[in-house]
């Protein structure tokens, strides 16, 4: 492992963990999947819609702190 930090002492706990770590039941797993791949279809319409709205909300607050600064608007000193 170079520029890695490394501890042979851990390396029992490592493996130990490795081994014993909980699986969920294959049924969990699969209906996860399932479940996940139902709403990846619908996803990128709704993440499209979130990206503009926060685009939009971005460009009114930045538009909002120019009029500002050029001495206009709600909140010029």
């Amino acid at each position: 492992m170079s520029g890695e930090f490394h501890d042979p002492e851990l390396d029992e706990v490592e493996m130990r963990l490795r081994t014993e770590r909980p699986v969920p039941r294959p049924a969990f797993r699969g209906a996860l999947l399932r479940r996940l791949m139902e709403e990846s279809e619908r996803r990128p319409a709704a993440v499209r819609l979130i990206v503009a709205a926060y685009a939009s909300a971005g460009g009114a607050l930045m538009a909002i702190a120019a009029a500002g600064v050029a001495g206009v608007g709600p909140f010029s000193p």
